[in-house]
């Protein structure tokens, strides 16, 4: 399934680029005019095998925002720009990764790549192997509940992707993620 899910991945994120180019301009755009900071907020990122990545996101936080998974922050709202709510709403801030799957650190459907500094996931990924398999936008655990589920539970979704995958999977997913997004739902942050 490699050659071929890479394949699908390079064809689909260059697609989308050509197809989204002027929305992601207009986004941008709006970024820039709406607060201070850059419009692409780069982070640290545990891709496959565990090895650090930067991954693109549109910023939808203050510039001076501490860097910690938005779950672990106080009064996280705070931090969000106007725009930024809308973009985590409808998960518009996730585009930029098209790069990331073009760099190859990243796939269409797999784990979500943990910050850094999230130890736990990190150390119950490993232990299942899933720190094997390269990280995607979206996946099984998102599509199933996203910010709504605990630790434990994204690491049962992410062990049962790794022990299903199949393209007809990865098409289910991805799917389920547009519905998801177009509907805004199991965002909390």
């Amino acid at each position: 399934m490699g050659i071929m899910k890479r394949t699908f991945d390079i064809v689909l994120a260059l697609i989308l680029m050509v197809l989204l180019g002027i929305p992601l301009l207009v986004v941008a755009i709006l970024i820039k005019l709406t607060s201070r900071g850059p419009v692409i907020f780069w982070t640290d990122r545990v891709g496959v095998n565990n090895a650090i990545f930067k991954m693109a996101k549109f910023r939808t936080m203050r510039s001076d925002a501490p860097q910690v998974a938005t779950h672990l922050m106080k009064n996280h709202g705070d931090y969000v720009t106007t725009i930024g709510k809308f973009l985590r709403k409808y998960s518009l801030d996730e585009m930029p990764q098209l790069f990331n799957i073009l760099k190859a650190d990243m796939t269409f459907v797999g784990p979500r790549p943990a910050l850094f500094n999230q130890y736990d996931l990190i150390e119950l990924r490993t232990k299942k192997n899933i720190h094997k398999l390269i990280p995607g936008v979206t996946g099984w655990a998102q599509v199933n509940g996203r910010d709504n589920l605990s630790i434990p539970v994204k690491v049962e979704f992410d062990e049962y992707y790794l022990k299903n995958r199949s393209l007809f999977l990865d098409l289910k997913v991805i799917l389920m993620t547009l519905i998801k997004a177009i509907r805004g739902e199991d965002v909390q942050h």
